[in-house]
This record gives structure tokens, sequence and C-alpha cells, in this order.
């Protein structure tokens, strides 16, 4: 058994084992309807309960079909459905029921302390689905579309960040220390990651580039990723906010600042920090990015379960 909580903690060799079979996993699946459940049902007979105490389309929709094409089942909880939380049952009580009745557990969460209590009391492996410092299963996600559009190991290429620094970004910063990529961000000078993730990097004796300027970032990348200035329920003067962050739009003026064949992704839903015109055009590979969470999470789902090949 084994957890998925922070790309920190995982060691790269497995999330290089996870890549290459969700490659493998995804070519199996070219002549597949849908729900049809892969060779040899590696997870029958397995339920994985999950809970989401913040708003999901795709990660309620990728892990749903990631265990049905695996062969299991998924059971989805509101936190507003149980006792938890609401001065009845505690996060150890409610843990040894999901334990019994379950056998994996994936949480999407306001409270990293939340997370950590739940590792604790829980004898089933637990996945991250999204808490407040950490989006794992997302970012290894975009390191495989990375590499499945780009044809190479993603640490031969340059990644820039233009955009807020958040969850996603933190991850990312993880995975740029795990897979040896340079990691270029642009963003406003108040808005640069926080001293404890520039410590982790350090102290791994990696180096991240943090730029004020869009432009300074994007310049010869091969890859830009944003996401949503305005994340869903952030307590800020949001007017305020987007005006802070005018400059660092991601729109074709500063794609041109990176190579030619430079791609976009960004992790959805969209805001007003890309333009139409990048969003919606040839260098922008947004679907893809999302499709491909289902391959990635059927692998991290056999990682936890100790069944990957």
């Amino acid at each position: 058994m084994k957890h998925f909580i922070n790309l920190k903690d995982i060691p790269v060799k497995d999330l290089r084992k996870i890549i290459v079979d969700a490659k493998k996993r995804k070519n199996l699946r070219k002549k597949l309807s849908t729900l049809e459940v892969d060779k040899g049902a590696p997870l029958k007979g397995k339920l994985m309960i999950q809970m989401f105490e913040k708003s999901s389309l795709r990660t309620r929709l990728s892990f749903y079909l990631a265990i049905r094409q695996l062969g299991g089942e998924t059971l989805t909880l509101r936190s507003n459905e149980l006792h938890l939380g609401q001065g009845g049952e505690s996060i150890a009580d409610t843990a040894k029921i999901l334990s019994t009745y379950g056998d994996g557990f994936m949480l999407r969460t306001d409270s990293d302390k939340k997370v950590k209590n739940f590792k604790e009391h829980l004898s089933i492996p637990v996945i991250n689905g999204l808490s407040p410092s950490s989006h794992p299963t997302q970012v290894l996600s975009d390191v495989f579309t990375v590499e499945e559009i780009k044809k190479k190991s993603i640490s031969k290429l340059n990644i820039s960040w233009i955009g807020d620094s958040n969850n996603v970004l933190d991850s990312l910063i993880a995975a740029s220390v795990k897979f040896s990529f340079k990691l270029s961000i642009g963003c406003p000078k108040k808005f640069e990651p926080g001293k404890q993730v520039r410590d982790w990097v350090n102290k791994n004796n990696k180096k991240i580039f943090i730029y004020n300027d869009a432009k300074k970032a994007a310049k010869g990348a091969d890859v830009i990723f944003s996401d949503k200035v305005i994340s869903l329920n952030d307590k800020v003067n949001k007017k305020k906010k987007i005006e802070q962050f005018k400059k660092f739009k991601i729109n074709q003026k500063l794609m041109n600042s990176a190579k030619k064949d430079c791609i976009f992704l960004h992790c959805l839903p969209r805001g007003s920090e890309v333009s139409e015109e990048v969003f919606l055009g040839k260098k922008s590979h947004v679907w893809q990015q999302a499709l491909n969470r289902v391959h990635v999470q059927k692998s991290i789902l056999l990682y936890c379960f100790g069944k990957l090949r």
C-alpha cells in the first residue's frame, strides 16, 4: 500500500514508472469504448471512496473513469453529507469506517492538515485530489502530456509558468526538482512562491527562476503553463488582483517570446489570464491535457494498490 499525497515525497523512479505505465494503457485503449474494462481488470472488486470538500469537474470525472476502466467501482461523498466537521464524528472515527468499507480514499480538500490526519488514521491508500499546497495528480498528468506532445523527456525542455503562485505551481516546482527540468516563473513580486517552497528547492540543490516580467519568463520556453488568477474560494479583492496580473496575461504577443513550437497548457477552468486566441489556438493542448488525467490516474491507482507492473 502506498499513498499519493505530494510529489515531493515520491521517488522519481516511481513517478517515472507511473508515466510509462500510463503510456502503455492509453495505447491499449484506442479501440475500447469509455466504460470498457482494461484487459485483466486489475482492480476488479476494489472500491475507491472519493470525498469532495471543493467543487470538481475534471478530478471527479477522471477518477470515476479511471477506477471503472480498471474494473473497480467508486463511491463519491460530499463532506456536508457526513457527520465529519459538524460537531459529530472525528477524522479518526471516520477513517476507521472508510477503511472498513473501502479499498482506497481520494480527498479533495481545503485543508492540508486534514489530508495529513486522514493519512495517519486510514489503513487504505490515500490520494490527494487537491489541497491548498499540492495538486500532484494534475501535475504528474501534465508531465505525461508534455512528453507525449514533445516526444522527449521533460528534463530536456524549458518550462514556464505565467501566473499566480498556487497549489498547482507548488506541485510543478516539485516536479521540476524530481525530473530535473528548467522552470521559469513569471508573476508580480507580491505573488512569488513562498519561502518554504524555495527553501525546499535549495535544499535539494536545484534552482527555479523567478521573474517579475512575463516576457522574460516566457523567453525560450518549450511549454507555457498557467492557471486561473482568481481561484475558487479566493478571499481577495478580485478586481484588484486581476489588475495586478494585467501584464501577465498570456496572449499571442507573449507566446511569440517563446520558441516557435511552444505549446500552451492550462489545468482549467480558465479565467482572464489567457486570451481567447491563445486558448483556442493551434498551440493550445488543454483538451488533450484534461483527457490524459484519466490515463495517468489509472496508473496512480495501480501504484497505490501495489499493482503497478
